[in-house]
């Protein structure tokens, strides 16, 4: 019998839905790849700790350190306590570290487990910034605790050099002092004023071509240190010319959340085997794993065609996910974990389950469905059936 229940429009009515009968998607166990892909990994609040959780982030360690196993299981890398984990947006440095902590203590039972870890400013006062030394401190700061545990950095964007920074000499002088101490080549990261306004201008210029300049400097002055860069624009050409120049070796790691399958694919152009095709450092990967590996997994047989046939039906749930306001996606990607099984609430660090609307919600339930991401229907329905009625809708 097919499974159905009432879903709102984004006009505010009432219709009703039946699932598609789509099988959910299943990659082959041990699949391998030929592209390095990580999934930035969201977090799993505590409902029941006594905190308010607007102001104290309060994190279900079993669960949490539970989801990162099955993006390991299913071929992926964990990109750590970043943007989609709430970094800056809920969840503070020392809550930050001790995940950071967790999560390489959990790789170390994984064979071939691949984990990097975001290293920022977020730890600094706004009011105590005053140069760009205090910018490096801060840097240096989680720089030496991250490493101190082990762990591979990936050098997030900063608010606080985005606002006292002068031009783009003051990035130079920063990043050079920091990627001359990293013990092993880096992630940098680059994300536009989309997913964070507080990082508008950054790279010391509002005009993108001129910030990349800046960032392609930097990266040949230390290209020894740099593993690769994600660049999170939402500009699929400019991140194809970034790739196509950057020195040999270094990755671009996609954070292209609308255009990530023909980035992956790639177009084969330029001499280094890494410049015709980008890597993978995503926020979607978290809510699509499933598919994400089974395509990466085709992609390595070259089988393309089997790629863009599973990957491209996620990238309109990826649009829906991250429509403007783009900075409030992780809504979005808990949703999706909660609905499939993977925790058993659908709460936020920082009350953030309330940051997009029911229709928002019932749409990306239908996108879901559409792209075979309904890894248990049975339960999936259930699920938004309690959810419409938290809103005062008999399902």
């Amino acid at each position: 019998m097919a499974l159905k229940l009432i879903l709102p429009t984004a006009a505010g009515a009432l219709q009703p839905y039946v699932l598609s009968g789509n099988e959910p998607v299943q990659p082959a166990r041990g699949t391998r790849f030929d592209r390095i892909a990580y999934s930035a990994a969201h977090v799993v609040a505590d409902p029941l700790a006594p905190a308010d959780p607007w102001l104290q982030p309060a994190l279900d360690w079993d669960a949490t350190i539970a989801y990162r196993q099955r993006l390991w299981s299913l071929g992926l890398g964990v990109a750590e306590a970043m943007d989609t984990a709430q970094r800056g947006m809920g969840l503070d440095w020392p809550t930050s570290l001790q995940l950071i902590r967790r999560s390489l203590d959990a790789a170390r039972d994984v064979p071939g487990a691949l984990i990097a870890s975001g290293c920022g400013t977020d730890h600094l006062a706004p009011e105590d910034v005053k140069s760009v030394d205090d910018v490096i401190r801060g840097y240096e700061d989680q720089m030496a605790a991250i490493e101190a545990l082990g762990g591979r950095l990936i050098v997030m964007a900063s608010r606080a050099l985005a606002r006292v920074a002068r031009g783009p000499q003051d990035y130079e002088r920063v990043y050079g002092r920091i990627l001359s101490q990293a013990r092993q080549p880096v992630i940098l990261h680059w994300l536009g004023e989309m997913f964070d306004p507080a990082l508008a201008g950054y790279w010391g210029s509002a005009d993108v071509d001129t910030a990349m300049e800046t960032a392609l400097g930097v990266i040949a002055a230390h290209a020894a240190k740099v593993d690769g860069i994600k660049i999170s624009l939402l500009d699929k050409d400019r991140e194809i010319a970034m790739r196509r120049r950057l020195p040999a070796g270094v990755r671009m790691y996609t954070g292209d959340d609308f255009n990530y399958a023909e980035l992956i694919a790639g177009d084969g152009f330029g001499s280094e085997p890494t410049h015709g095709g980008s890597d993978a450092l995503l926020g979607i990967f978290d809510a699509i794993a499933p598919a994400a590996s089974a395509a990466l997994g085709e992609l390595a047989c070259g089988r393309v065609d089997r790629f863009h046939a599973i990957l491209g039906p996620t990238v309109p749930l990826s649009r829906h996910i991250f429509a403007a306001p783009t900075r409030l996606y992780k809504t979005g990607v808990v949703f999706m974990a909660w609905v499939n099984g993977h925790q058993q609430h659908f709460s936020m660090v920082g009350g953030q389950q309330s940051a997009r609307s029911l229709p928002h919600l019932a749409e990306l339930f239908r996108l879901a469905d559409a792209a075979g991401l309904l890894e248990q229907p049975e339960l999936a329905v259930r699920r938004m059936k309690s959810l419409l009625a938290v809103h005062g809708i008999d399902a």
